[in-house]
């Protein structure tokens, strides 16, 4: 099955899994509402009301209010922005460092790979939210402080498929056709293999982004993540657990919103996995 065959099927069979493709409903949801919070959002999320403190939910404010008084449906719309921006800047991260490590220890092979994959795990002997906790305990708590952490702890999984496909994909005849015609290294990585390994790092980034809003969300109920006044569904998680007897809306709706979210983009990091795996191709 030559390339464009290969992925009208894959795109074939991603849209008949149904799962996949609630999935992929909840994403784009996640963009529009990120995108259109500006005029979605009935409220200044930061704008304090002391007549309105911890009000349950009503048609003045569906989701309640917090302990400011805050609108709390307005807060979750721009906590959206948070967690997109989040997942995809420390996936990219992530994606960007795993693909280099990787590329380069799978294409020359010998002591280069000995070394990098040594280093890969050297880093994976640490457990990557502990270490993400000290990082931040270090460094002062902002969204970037976060976002690099994130991703500088999680390229390690996206290394080692990398690898994995270069030491596949470097025999090939093509490659060889290349190296034969003078090609560089350069462009035979990142002209001729790299293009072709990119399917499972899809995946694991499809997946990573579900990971990294979990890790986000964390790190702000334990109150060394995003920072107030700006809003984050896990820094209004912890205004509901400090208050669960009084305003169970302010565990609730967050609650919820990261439980579908990451349960999205799980479905659809599956259903494009299962969509590209050669062995359930009819």
């Amino acid at each position: 099955m030559n390339g464009p065959d290969l992925y009208s099927d894959s795109w074939r069979r991603l849209r008949r899994n149904r799962l996949a493709l609630a999935g992929g409903l909840v994403v784009v949801s996640l963009f529009l509402i990120s995108f259109l919070a500006p005029w979605l959002a009935p409220y200044d999320p930061a704008f304090i009301d002391v007549t309105s403190v911890l009000e349950g939910p009503s048609p003045a404010h569906p989701f309640g209010t917090d302990t400011l008084g805050r609108d709390v449906f307005s807060r979750m719309i721009w906590g959206a922005r948070i967690s997109l921006k989040v997942g995809f800047v420390a996936v990219g991260l992530a994606t960007l460092i795993g693909i280099f490590f990787g590329a380069v220890s799978g294409y020359y092979g010998g002591w280069v790979d000995a070394v990098v994959m040594r280093f890969v795990d050297l880093m994976l002997c640490f457990p990557a939210f502990f270490l993400i906790l000290a990082v931040i305990a270090i460094l002062e708590p902002s969204i970037w402080n976060i976002m690099i952490v994130i991703g500088v702890t999680g390229w390690m999984g996206v290394a080692r498929l990398v690898r994995a496909e270069f030491l596949t994909l470097k025999s090939r005849e093509f490659v060889l056709a290349a190296r034969a015609l003078g090609a560089s290294d350069r462009r035979i990585i990142f002209g001729h293999i790299l293009p072709n390994a990119l399917a499972p790092v899809l995946v694991s980034a499809t997946l990573g982004v579900a990971g990294a809003i979990l890790t986000e969300s964390a790190l702000s109920f334990l109150g060394i993540g995003v920072q107030p006044p700006t809003s984050s569904w896990g820094n209004i998680l912890t205004e509901g657990k400090d208050n669960i007897s009084l305003a169970w809306w302010l565990s609730l709706y967050p609650g919820l919103a990261i439980l579908v979210t990451v349960l999205g983009y799980n479905l659809l990091g599956e259903g494009i996995r299962d969509s590209l795996d050669p062995r359930l191709r009819e």
